[in-house]
């Protein structure tokens, strides 16, 4: 916490109440923004428009500008950002809080039940592609600004990336470049989910993730499979069998070395597993252990994408050379070139029948833990407990969020506070991703209160 001087300024704060009805009061025009943010289609995949991600940048800045906040849209070398902020009283704390504005492909639009980017509610769920991950994040900071008003009680600095969903690839530029403006007491990071719905969570841990290619060559050319078939290997059966040396026959991961942690212990059964995940009658879980240890601290292994000839235009050759993405996640404390150098050897050395093996990194982040302890912590379940009536779990989450562990490193004494606007059937990155509205609200009164409770600690601290 920095010094600061005397905050007999600092004006008294709402009750919780009183924020209740406000964010309630606030909820018809936090939506109509949110969904006008929504429409944008702001992929920051290179293949698609970017035009679409410099006017969600810019729709974005104007908000906050509308907010009193000074506002500037950020490039370092990456997609923009913006970087807005509007000061609090004399002495108050600094806040800073994370969101982004880019989201990932819709994919197949027959998958959708209506339009990607027009959004549209069904049973108490708003859909589109980014109305929960993270343009809901987004507008709960504003929710919490506006519930404030002009009696801001901290002073606030608002960092939306505008690369999240591709690696946050410039983020370290960013932070380098503008650092100084984003240093804050306490970080809240809003991308990440809730328990179950009713049930708010503070997330303390996330896995690291390893996403690499790997390329089977057999032959110099393509030849004729009935004339050289059984004789010759070719590159896709020869990749398949690769691919499959990646886990024992329980689906637990095979790569030697790799480190595994431990879940809380928080129920979560086979019936939640399967019906969070969609998984099929019949089709058996995999791995070993206890499912939140499975998904949270052990590391994973899947193959995202396959380059070979389609089944509509195969032809009767044996193919040459084939080639996989593999994403693996890793524990939360384990080196992502420690994992890498691993996963690269066992590759390299299960190549069956002397196949030519080639394997590259295509990306990389840390795995993230927090001491989940302190008065910011404190503050941040009060608040969770003030929305929802009872206080929040600490959850893992087996997704990767990269920029997590760069604010840790590139700010060691903040409080980072991850939050987030989901629940188990958002379905971020899939079709029909959908924000439960009435869970929402709850998360614009917890931020709303939480800038509150952290101008008491502040106050507690002088």
């Amino acid at each position: 916490m920095t010094t600061r001087p005397s905050t007999s300024s600092t004006p008294s704060q709402p009750p919780i109440g009183e924020l209740r009805d406000r964010i309630a009061a606030l909820m018809p025009g936090i939506r109509a923004d949110l969904e006008a943010l929504t429409r944008i289609p702001s992929v920051s995949l290179a293949a698609f428009d970017q035009g679409e991600v410099e006017r969600s940048a810019r729709a974005t800045a104007d908000l906050f500008a509308a907010e009193g906040f000074t506002t500037e849209i950020v490039r370092e070398g990456g997609r923009p950002a913006v970087i807005a902020r509007k000061e609090g009283p004399v002495g108050a704390p600094t806040v800073l809080l994370y969101a982004h504005h880019d989201v990932q492909p819709p994919g197949a639009a027959d998958l959708w039940e209506s339009p990607p980017f027009e959004p549209t509610e069904r049973d108490g769920r708003l859909f589109g592609r980014g109305a929960a991950d993270d343009k809901a994040g987004i507008m709960a900071h504003l929710a919490a600004v506006r519930a404030h008003g002009d009696a801001l009680p901290v002073t606030l600095v608002v960092f939306v990336e505008g690369e999240e969903e591709i690696g946050s690839e410039s983020l370290p530029a960013t932070l380098a470049a503008h650092g100084e403006k984003l240093r804050a007491d306490a970080i809240v990071l809003a991308d990440s989910t809730n328990w179950a719905i009713g049930e708010p969570a503070l997330t303390v841990t996330l896995r690291g993730l390893i996403r690499v290619v790997v390329t089977v060559r057999t032959l110099s050319h393509g030849i004729h499979s009935g004339m050289f078939g059984g004789a010759v290997p070719d590159a896709l059966t020869a990749l398949i069998r690769l691919l499959a040396s990646l886990h024992e026959d329980d689906g637990e991961v095979a790569v030697a070395g790799l480190l595994s942690g431990t879940a809380s212990d928080l129920p979560y059964d086979e019936p939640r597993l399967r019906a969070e995940s969609g998984l099929l009658d019949a089709v058996a879980p995999i791995g070993r252990g206890s499912f939140l240890d499975r998904l949270w601290a052990k590391p994973s292994i899947t193959t995202i994408g396959i380059d070979a000839p389609t089944v509509a235009t195969a032809s009767n050759t044996l193919v040459p050379v084939a080639s996989a993405k593999i994403s693996m996640r890793i524990a939360p404390a384990q080196d992502p070139a420690a994992a890498y150098d691993l996963v690269r050897t066992h590759l390299m050395t299960h190549a069956p029948w002397g196949a030519h093996v080639e394997v590259t990194l295509d990306d990389s982040g840390e795995g993230f833990a927090a001491a989940a302890s302190g008065p910011m912590y404190d503050a941040a379940r009060a608040a969770f407990t003030d929305a929802w009536g009872h206080p929040p779990v600490d959850i893992g989450v087996g997704g990767s969020i990269p920029f997590v562990a760069a604010f840790a490193e590139r700010f060691p004494d903040a409080a980072l506070l991850v939050t987030g606007v989901e629940d188990p059937d958002t379905r971020a990155h899939g079709a029909n991703e959908g924000l439960h509205l009435g869970e929402f609200e709850k998360v614009c009164v917890a931020e709303a209160a939480l800038l509150s409770r952290i101008a008491a600690v502040g106050r507690t601290a002088d």
